[in-house]
This record gives structure tokens, sequence and C-alpha cells, in this order.
């Protein structure tokens, strides 16, 4: 066993304390990562605080981690000690249904191994994520990090950065595209840069004019104040996809009216109140919704060398693991730009 520190959330409702606990010894297939730098996610703070169903107390957040490796198993082939290497939101899956064989095990038909706030398969042993100094997952649930970028930057691109990049990809977005993207946070950041990159022309849709300086920077090349209703109108029929990321309650007919025919919102924020969709927002010109959730190992390498190759990283503010509980506060707030990010040294002193 390894004693391992973290922070945890011991219940719905009071901030997250120090909390120890052992981590297994490393099995044939497995890699343990010292952990260096760990994403906070918006889902973090539902997850903790039980707004998306039970949470598994005490609950060690945390699914956007980038360490190095400290030991390998006996059978291990794809890592060696030393080694850089990443773990996202999930840490194992069936393995045999349609979706893992594609390499979609985010999309496991018995339901993937969340990092945090699961059991390991088979077992009523809770899954623990990055908000501690170690980790210790099977070899073909890890990936490999390239050490030409910022570290710190990496570690959300593990969450939000596959959390975009996946449905840009799958619906084929580059040159010639128009690619709008509602709200400039942790996603909306990431969909911005990725969009860009694949040679779409991107818009920033925000309530915040203040918001236009920062989406240029990142890589917008329009800005639509979704509050001036003469820019909506403007705006009406242009794009051939909107990444929605919003998270708040909102309406989904505005933004649909944005789309030129054969369209498609992709959605994923995740609004705790369901949002309405009239029909003929759709039908009169044959639009489209579309849920996506994070990608598969393959396709999350296949991110993460893309990104190395061209030098995109996400952007951070780093705190120490003392800071979390302002940290939420501030992300309740919309208060950081655009990602906290871990410094787990602080927990190891």
């Amino acid at each position: 066993m390894t004693q391992v520190k973290a922070f945890a959330a011991y219940d719905a409702e009071t901030p997250l304390k120090p909390f120890e606990f052992d981590r297994k010894e490393v099995g044939a297939n497995q890699v343990q990562i010292d952990i260096l730098f760990s994403g906070v996610c918006h889902s973090d703070i539902h997850t903790a605080k039980g707004d998306w169903g039970p949470a598994i107390y005490p609950l060690v957040p945390g699914h956007e981690i980038v360490g190095r490796i400290t030991k390998v198993g006996s059978d291990v082939t794809k890592f060696k000690e030393g080694e850089l290497a990443g773990v996202g939101c999930f840490v194992d899956s069936c393995r045999k249904c349609q979706s893992c064989r594609e390499g979609e095990e985010q999309y496991c038909d018995e339901g993937m191994t969340a990092t945090y706030n699961s059991y390991e398969r088979g077992t009523n042993i809770p899954t623990y994520g990055g908000y501690s100094t170690t980790i210790t997952v099977d070899e073909n649930y890890v990936l490999h990090v390239s050490d030409k970028l910022d570290l710190k930057g990496v570690a959300p691109l593990l969450c939000a950065g596959i959390t975009t990049y996946s449905p840009l990809r799958y619906l084929g977005v580059g040159k010639g595209h128009k690619v709008g993207v509602l709200g400039l946070g942790g996603l909306g950041h990431m969909a911005v840069k990725f969009a860009a990159a694949f040679g779409a022309e991107v818009t920033m849709l925000s309530s915040s004019p203040s918001k236009e300086a920062d989406a240029k920077k990142l890589g917008a090349h329009n800005f639509v104040l979704t509050s001036d209703k003469a820019q909506m109108k403007a705006s009406a029929n242009t794009f051939d996809v909107i990444i929605n990321t919003v998270s708040a309650p909102h309406e989904y007919a505005p933004y649909l009216d944005l789309l030129a025919k054969n369209g498609t919102m992709v959605v994923v924020g995740i609004p705790t109140d369901p949002s309405k969709v009239p029909a003929f927002s759709l039908i009169m010109k044959r639009k489209k919704i579309m849920g996506s959730l994070i990608g598969g190992i393959a396709e999350t390498q296949e991110m993460l060398d893309y990104c190395a190759e061209n030098n995109i990283t996400s952007e951070v503010e780093v705190i120490d693991m003392q800071y979390i509980n302002e940290a939420y506060d501030r992300m309740e707030k919309s208060d950081v730009k655009y990602r906290f990010v871990i410094d787990m040294e602080s927990l190891k002193s």
C-alpha cells in the first residue's frame, strides 16, 4: 500500500478538507503516477455537491491529471518509469461492448469507471481522483504526455480539451466552416483554440462585452453580443456548428436560430435544469442538436499529440491545494481565466 495525501469533500455542504488514504500496490498491468498538476473542472463542484446524483464520500475530485510515472507493473509495455503521463475522466471500462471495441470507451454500455466517484470494477473500492499525490491506473487508460508543452497548461486538456476537440473532429470541422462558440470559460476557450487551429471561421457568442478582446486573442475572428437583438438577427442562419458550453439554465431556441441549414448545435455544457427545444427551431432548416462526452483513449492521445505539435495548451491560473475552496467560490462566479490548476507540490510538503 502507498499512503496518499489528498483533499476531499466529506459531504455536500462543507468545504473540502485534507484526507489520507491508501492506494493499492501496482498491479501487473498498472502504472503509478506521481501527480504534478491537477486541473479543476466545474464538474468537480457539481459532483462534490451531489448535483448530478449520489456522491461517494469522502470524495476526492480531479480528472485532469498530469504527472510522472514512478512504478510500472511487471506486464506493462506502453510506459516506463520516469515518463510523463496523463489521466483523464475515466480509468476503466468493460472493454467488451461495441463502444469499447471501437475505442470509444467513454460510451461504454456498462458505464465507464470514472476517475473519481465510481467503484473499481467488480469491487466496492471507491476511485479517488487527482486532488491527491499519486494515482495508480491500468496502462490502457493512461496517456502519453509530451515534454514540449508547459505541463500546467496540459492538465485541462484531459477534460476541457478533449470535450471540445472530439465533437469538432467528429463533425469534420475545418477550412470553410463557420463555427460559433457559446460561452467563454474552461470549455469555450478550448473550443475557440481548436476550431481556429482546424481552419474554421470562429465567432464568439457571449453575453459579456468584456469577453470580446480575450476571445480574439484566443483565435476568434468575430464576436456577437448575444444580448444585442440586432447582432443576433444579423447572425441568423450563419453557423455550420455551434459549440454550446453553457452550464447555466438557458433557452436553446435563440442559438438554434443562428444555425444555417443542416447546422448542428453541440451540447457540451450541462445545465442543471432541462432546456426546451421548440420543434420549429429544428424542422425549418433541418437543424440538429447533438450531445458529446469527452473522447476515448485513442482520440485523447490524438488530441494531446496534436496539441504538442501545434503548441496548444489551456489558459490557466495555478493555485496551491489549500486554495481549493476559494477557487470553487470563484468558479461559481466565473472568476477565472480560464482553468484553475493545482500545483500538487503544495500537498506533498
